[in-house]
C-alpha cells in the first residue's frame, strides 16, 4: 500500500541513529541524506536498498504519537530488535510476544522512539 512513510522528529541525527541501530536486524541502513534549510532529511532503507522510511526536522514544533509497524521476517528478528532496543536504552512498551487478539501468528515488540512514537517490529509467521 505504501511507497514510503515519513515522520517529523525533534533531532534527526538521534532518530536516524535510533532506527538504523535498533532496526538493523530488519536490514535498516541510512540510504540518503538531503540537506534542507531546517536540517537534513534522512532516508532509511530496508533490505531492498530503497529508502522507504524518512525522518525530517519537525519545524512546526508540535508533538504527537505516531504508530509505525515494521515487517520482520521471523520471530528471531523481532527478538533481535528488542535486544537492540534494550542495548540502546530505548523504552520497551511491550516485550516480544504473541498477540492472539490480532491473530494466531501475530508476534511483535513495541518500543518508544526518541520522539515518543510507538514503534513496532512484527511478523505474521
Amino acid at each position: 500500500m505504501f511507497d514510503h512513510v515519513g515522520i517529523q522528529v525533534a533531532d534527526v541525527e538521534a532518530s536516524a541513529a535510533f532506527y538504523t541501530n535498533v532496526c538493523a536486524p530488519l536490514g535498516f541502513a541510512e540510504a540518503m541524506r538531503v540537506p534542507t534549510p531546517g536540517g537534513p532529511v534522512v532516508g532509511i532503507a530496508g533490505r531492498s536498498g530503497m529508502p522507504g522510511f524518512w525522518v525530517s526536522p519537525n519545524e512546526r514544533g508540535d508533538t504527537r504519537e505516531d504508530h509505525i509497524a515494521f515487517a520482520a521476517g521471523s520471530r528471531d528478528e523481532v527478538d533481535a530488535v528488542h535486544a537492540a532496543a534494550v542495548a540502546a536504552g530505548a523504552e520497551v512498551l511491550h516485550e516480544p510476544q504473541v498477540w492472539p487478539e490480532y491473530h494466531e501468528g501475530y508476534y511483535a515488540v513495541f518500543l518508544r522512539d526518541p520522539d515518543g512514537h510507538n514503534v513496532e517490529a512484527v511478523t505474521h509467521r
